[in-house]
């Protein structure tokens, strides 16, 4: 039987963590189901009601940072302190229902390695709601993997998904593109969301550019981690081609221009496009030079993962008979 961890980040939840303990016991999970807080720099009571909440129930670590880290590295944390094999990961606003635990175990044990929550009906503010549109539709687009919420808190993984996955920064929303990079099978099912009913949301507007800058990281992580000339050589080539393409056409019109005897004869100094043409040479040589550079290090570095991910293993070395002679 697998043993279930529910890890919660929070900041400034004291209002719902007694509740949501209490709705997590109701949800009807069969296995036992460890708890892990990370408060991360909560300037309100939390701290003192998880005490509470661990001496009263049992099965509750938590961890409690200096200040405000983020997401990202609450979660880290959590995973880092969990003991169980499976992860749950949900927010402490009482926004995630417990009691869709027993449906994502489920999907889990039809095969799947991570499954991720879809808010179909949100009760967030407009403000949070559509950025998250937004991101959603341009992370779908660029990993190519079909799920409707990224941003959705509410996930269940496999111990061996976060043991491949180093999370920093804010890629805890890119864990399922991750994973599916690496092989591993990822589902989507439909939860339920409720309204928030204390505290505010963290969110907006302001997540946009960063998730863009991250989306750019996660795009070259998945495809050209490994290669990435493939990227910047195949980059700096179109831009060097093209600038090339132009200078030529330039001096050709250079050349016409003086043999035809024309009035105003093409002065190349005097074309804006010229410049254009000198500054995509030098850029696709940077970039290819950059790429080259990258390809250097990736062939000298020996990275602590390995690049692939095993899924199953089968040794039948130790079962030799004793009389068994190789050929």
């Amino acid at each position: 039987m697998n043993s279930i961890t529910v890890v919660i980040p929070l900041l400034n939840e004291w209002e719902t963590l007694a509740e949501l303990v209490r709705r997590i016991d109701a949800a009807g999970i069969s296995s036992p189901c460890e708890i892990v807080f990370v408060d991360d720099g909560s300037s309100d009571n939390s701290w003192q009601v998880i005490e509470g909440l661990s001496q009263s129930r049992g099965m509750i670590r938590a961890i409690r940072f200096r200040r405000n880290f983020g997401k990202a590295a609450a979660l880290a944390a959590g995973f880092k302190e969990a003991s169980g094999d499976i992860f749950i990961t949900m927010d402490a606003d009482l926004q995630d229902d417990p009691k869709e635990i027993p449906r994502m175990l489920s999907k889990l044990q039809e095969g799947y390695d991570v499954v991720s929550g879809w808010k179909q009906k949100r009760f967030d503010p407009w403000h949070k709601r559509w950025p998250s549109l937004v991101f959603n539709s341009i992370l779908r687009f660029f990993s190519r993997l079909p799920l409707h919420d990224f941003n959705c808190g509410f996930k269940a993984y496999r111990r061996e998904v976060l043991q491949e996955i180093d999370l920093y920064g804010e890629m805890h929303r890119f864990v399922p593109v991750l994973a599916a990079a690496r092989g591993f099978r990822v589902a989507e099912i439909a939860v339920e969301h409720h309204p928030r009913m204390h505290g505010s949301s963290k969110y907006g507007w302001s997540r946009i550019p960063k998730g863009l800058l991250d989306l750019a990281t996660v795009v070259f992580l998945t495809r050209f981690r490994y290669r990435p000339q493939h990227l910047l050589g195949g980059l700096g080539g179109v831009l060097f081609s093209t600038g090339f393409l132009l200078l030529l056409v330039l001096m050709a019109l250079w050349v016409w221009t003086r043999l035809a005897n024309y009035e105003n004869p093409l002065h190349l100094h005097e074309r804006a496009i010229f410049f254009v043409a000198i500054l995509l040479i030098v850029v696709g040589i940077q970039a290819f030079a950059t790429g080259l550079i990258a390809e250097l290090l990736v062939a000298n570095y020996n990275p602590s993962r390995n690049v692939y991910s095993i899924e199953r293993r089968i040794d039948s070395s130790t079962n030799i008979p004793s009389n068994h002679s190789p050929r």
